[in-house]
């Protein structure tokens, strides 16, 4: 059986002096429910990533990313699905953060994000955010 392929563009959202990032945590019942994430979904066909990362921004935290900056391409497998990630990090924006989907969102410092429990995926991505 084939996993199911599916390609993620991610916003790291970094507040204006680029110390706290803004994380929501993903619904109970989603895949890898329960942990925190930064925003972002899936690339829907036609789009790059750039535009997918800026249209699920203002779906899932309502905001419009002015300042975007490829940060790191990944891949990681799941038992269940493969997946492509594209991060960026959110340099400027406009509107306010929070979550528009009924999740929970919250700013949090850059050195406390290993406080926080994410999808396995993710720690290359924390790594290198931590390193910066």
């Amino acid at each position: 059986m084939d996993k199911k392929q599916v390609w993620i563009s991610a916003g790291i959202i970094l507040n204006t002096e680029q110390d706290q990032v803004f994380i929501t945590r993903r619904p109970a019942k989603a895949h890898q429910g329960g942990f925190w994430e930064f925003a972002g979904g899936k690339v829907e066909l036609g789009e790059t990533a750039e535009q997918a990362v800026i249209r699920e921004l203002d779906e899932e935290v309502g905001i419009h990313a002015t300042e975007l900056e490829h940060f790191m391409a990944l891949e990681h497998d799941y038992p269940d699905k493969a997946l492509k990630f594209d991060f960026f990090l959110v340099k400027a924006f406009e509107g306010e953060a929070f979550g528009k989907e009924g999740q929970p969102g919250e700013w949090v410092e850059l050195q406390r994000l290993r406080d926080y429990t994410f999808p396995e995926a993710n720690d290359v991505v924390l790594d290198k955010l931590l390193a910066m």
